[in-house]
């Protein structure tokens, strides 16, 4: 397929962006543009969705791909798509869309302390089959559209999520648009039987939600639709391109970096951090403190665990404290964070025995975060100067991401043996060390920095033939540019320091749930 290329569009939380990558999964040019999702004044804690103006958006961006690589829209073999998860869309008899949520959305506390008292046991029996709970799914928010605005619920008749809503809308949208919806986000609704990666209706009957809401399900990398002549004018693509079902962007990103197979693991570093483990069953953690999803890859499931705000830690730090490095990066057109770093270098292992809460261990039945502090720190000038407070920072996210690994391995039986690192956080050259040094094991540096939309790529192609194997074709593809391995000092410490740790932010967590503190962040209903 000389001369041919395929598009993936990312819906993320920040931005939304078109990427075009060639047949060999090299990149060939991205566009890309902020949007932000706004509180309604009336309902705290609400984000809602603007699907007029980002849409418009959406069609910048494809426009702009397509002028500044040159690539004649005739040239694009086919289009997949990928997004935020746990975003939803509600659509009435027409085919219009009537109401929209982002992902963190955090209107519905009211909402989840009516679904724990129908049973004391819902969230747990719900879990066990769907691998969600309340604390994101989408559930509590059907619910309080229900409470809070009847007559939108009234006119709903389906619900999808913003990657199906982007196929929706290129192949026509309220003029016959295809709706369909896929395992990887599907499955975060809550709603959804991992096992059968389908709906699962008994579960919205038992919830008091309505069962007859919910479109058809198409497994990722198969073909939904194609661009429909409406499409088409308003992207300004070309009319009959196949749309490829895509996926959530943390199971996309997987696809991006080769973690395809059982047993692999992924982390990916932003504001917030996700770790993932491939398994081969549907089974759920019987103490329900993990996530589970299912992958994008058919028959395949993910055990994922999040750490809250590692990345939005790090900017409040550097933006707090770091002025004089921003000034120096600015001077040298470096990153600060690269200045940081250096400096953070010369700091040893443990931060002279410093530790700090931030983001905690995944709990997801009762899940909560201590309020941000750092303890055991004196005031030696020479030791703890503001590199120290950044390395312990650093090694916090580390520690948090341990006790993931040792949370899925409680539950799967299974530890990885290497895990890929991307993200943001990836760029940094100390942050992987601090990872492999934590975890003990291997942490490799890919080289593809738009690893979710090129899954979404890839699984355009798998749709066309042009990967009949979708996860060959992901290891073929994936390049590592770097590889740290643990420095066994600094294991030894990390190791030594690692129960400590655990006593230190469970004391700090007991503050918070005693109201004495403020939680840095609480799942609604708690």
């Amino acid at each position: 397929m000389a001369n041919t290329y395929v598009m993936a569009i990312d819906a993320g939380t920040g931005s939304v962006r078109a990427v075009i990558f060639d047949e060999s999964g090299s990149q060939t040019g991205v566009s890309q543009r902020e949007w932000t999702h706004s509180e309604d004044p009336r309902f705290p804690g609400s984000m809602d969705f603007d699907w007029t103006t980002n849409w418009g958006l959406v069609c910048t961006c494809i426009k702009e791909v397509l002028t500044k690589t040159g690539v004649a829209p005739a040239q694009i073999a086919a289009v997949s798509t990928t997004c935020m998860r746990e975003g939803i869309v509600l659509y009435d008899g027409a085919g219009n869309e009537i109401w929209a949520c982002a992902n963190v959305d955090a209107r519905s506390n009211t909402e989840v302390g009516e679904l724990k008292k129908i049973s004391g046991d819902l969230e747990k029996e719900i879990y066990l089959k769907s691998g969600q709970t309340f604390a994101l799914g989408a559930l509590p928010r059907l619910l309080w559209v229900k409470n809070k605005l009847p007559e939108v619920y009234q006119k709903t008749v389906k619900v999808g999520m913003f990657n199906d809503w982007l196929i929706y809308r290129l192949s026509g949208g309220n003029s016959g648009g295809v709706l369909a919806v896929e395992p990887s986000n599907g499955s975060t609704t809550g709603i959804f039987d991992l096992k059968k990666r389908n709906w699962d209706r008994d579960i919205a009957r038992r919830c008091n939600i309505r069962d007859d809401i919910f479109p058809e399900v198409a497994e990722c990398g198969t073909i939904a639709a194609k661009i429909s002549k409406k499409g088409a004018a308003e992207s300004g693509l070309t009319e009959g391109i196949p749309l490829v079902v895509g996926g959530g962007d943390a199971q996309l990103g997987c696809v991006g970096v080769g973690v395809v197979n059982v047993n692999e693991a992924a982390v990916f570093g932003g504001s917030f951090w996700q770790y993932e483990f491939n398994t081969g069953t549907g089974k759920t953690s019987p103490k329900c403190d993990v996530r589970v999803n299912c992958h994008a890859i058919e028959n395949s499931w993910q055990y994922e665990a999040l750490a809250f705000n590692p990345g939005l830690v790090m900017r409040w730090y550097r933006d707090a404290f770091c002025q004089e490095e921003k000034r120096a990066a600015e001077a040298r057109h470096t990153d600060p964070y690269a200045i940081m770093d250096k400096e953070a270098m010369k700091i040893p292992a443990g931060s002279y025995g410093m530790y700090c809460s931030f983001s905690d261990v995944m709990n997801y039945i009762a899940w909560r975060h201590a309020a941000p502090s750092f303890l055991n720190f004196d005031l030696s000038a020479e030791k703890f100067n503001k590199y120290t407070f950044y390395r312990a920072i650093l090694e916090n996210a580390c520690m948090v991401t341990l006790g993931h690994l040792r949370l899925v391995e409680e539950a799967t039986g299974n530890r990885p043996s290497k895990v890929v690192f991307g993200g943001g956080a990836a760029k940094s050259a100390l942050w992987p060390q601090i990872l492999s040094d934590v975890l003990g094991i291997p942490v490799e540096i890919p080289v593809v920095k738009e690893a979710t939309a090129l899954g979404a790529a890839l699984l355009a192609g798998k749709g066309i033939g042009l990967y009949p194997d979708i996860r060959e074709t992901a290891k073929k593809l994936t390049k590592i540019e770097k590889t740290f391995t643990p420095d066994q000092k600094n294991a030894e410490i990390y190791a030594g320091s690692w129960e400590t740790w655990r006593e230190v932010y469970g004391a700090q967590l007991a503050l918070s749930d005693k109201k004495l503190t403020r939680y840095m962040w609480c799942a609604p209903g708690l």
